[in-house]
């Protein structure tokens, strides 16, 4: 090759990385949360407001939680929702995909002067995530665009300004469809798609769904959470049946509300200050975590998420040093949960 040539090979070369890098910046990028609302009234004016506005819109409200900000500092409250019009559309999807028709919203203060906030847990990137497989995918997320538009409509009223801005962290749609964790901790999240982060904790015959389920929500129903030390026992903040076939339980404790809270927030310095110290508020609409219960191959499973898969999801702009500096907390967190439910139907 002539050295003309050699010059015209690495030319194409970097044209072609240039095109491609540009294809890449280019892509669209999802926030797994979505920022609604910069609100003019006062964090219980504000609560008030969305509260009013999600009883009255055509969305579902199930459940709705005080979250425990660490040291009292902050205020945060989750709304969790579903929407009818979505759910029709997922009728006939694998149960094991319901986490992604729950919806929440979540009202918190935030930065120097404690303004209060509205934002969202995107439906779009969530639907990316568990209806990947699915050959209904584009009608879904469609449907889950949808429910979207749905919540900043009903929350459109609220006094402040609207915004639609896509919150950190933030991927594209190829990324979602095979989201298996972020960067160097994919290996902390053992390389699962959400599918193989389903642990299962107990199985029965098909025909004990009922049973199963009545078992492990009454134990729920009896449980107090307390202490922020470690994951002792569990607060059941929503039960949904979805059809015959699932049921979603929400849960949540001091543990990992305070864990989430503080990790979320230890390297981010954006809106923090010595009166608000927890820049990580913003992320509260992770909450609840999730126990399936679910008719699946001929039986009834119990099963949660392995947390470290779920914390990268939802956490990962906290960066890697935070999760190399809490690796027990989410095996700590899926222990808790799993001793809970094996407990209950001993």
């Amino acid at each position: 090759m002539t050295t003309f040539q050699q010059h015209l090979s690495k030319l194409a070369a970097l044209t072609f990385f240039c095109l491609i890098s540009g294809v890449a910046q280019s892509a669209d990028e999802y926030g797994i949360f979505e920022l609604l609302n910069e609100a003019s009234g006062s964090y219980a004016e504000t609560l008030a407001a969305v509260d009013t506005a999600l009883q009255e819109s055509n969305l579902t409200l199930h459940a709705q939680h005080e979250v425990r900000v660490p040291d009292q500092k902050q205020r945060a409250h989750v709304f969790v929702l579903t929407s009818p019009d979505y759910q029709a559309l997922a009728v006939n999807e694998s149960p094991r995909t319901v986490s992604a028709q729950v919806l929440r919203v979540a009202v918190y203060t935030w930065g120097d002067d404690q303004k209060t906030r509205v934002n969202m847990a995107n439906p779009v990137p969530h639907a990316m995530v568990f209806y990947a497989g699915s050959t209904n995918y584009d009608k879904l997320v469609a449907g889950a665009g949808r429910a979207a538009s749905d919540i900043r409509k009903a929350l459109s009223g609220v006094p402040g300004e609207s915004v639609s801005v896509q919150q950190s962290p933030q991927r594209t749609e190829k990324h979602y469809r095979k989201f298996k964790g972020d960067g160097p901790a994919r290996m902390m999240a053992k390389f699962r798609t959400f599918r193989k982060s389903q642990l299962v904790i107990h199985e029965a015959e098909e025909s004990d769904f009922t049973e199963v389920t009545a078992t492990v929500t009454t134990a729920l129903a009896a449980a107090k959470a307390e202490g922020i030390d470690e994951p002792v026992a569990w607060d059941a903040l929503v039960q949904i049946p979805f059809g015959e076939n699932a049921v979603y339980i929400g849960v949540s404790n001091p543990y990992i509300e305070d864990r989430m809270i503080r990790i979320n927030s230890r390297f981010r310095s954006d809106g923090k200050s010595d009166d608000a110290p927890f820049p990580g508020v913003d992320h509260v609409a992770a909450l609840p975590t999730e126990i399936l219960i679910l008719k699946d191959e001929g039986q009834t499973k119990v099963l949660h998420y392995g947390q470290m898969w779920r914390m990268q999801l939802y956490f990962w702009d906290s960066g890697y040093r935070a999760f190399t500096a809490n690796v027990g907390v989410p095996s700590a967190i899926s222990n808790s949960i799993e001793d809970f439910v094996e407990e209950s139907l001993q």
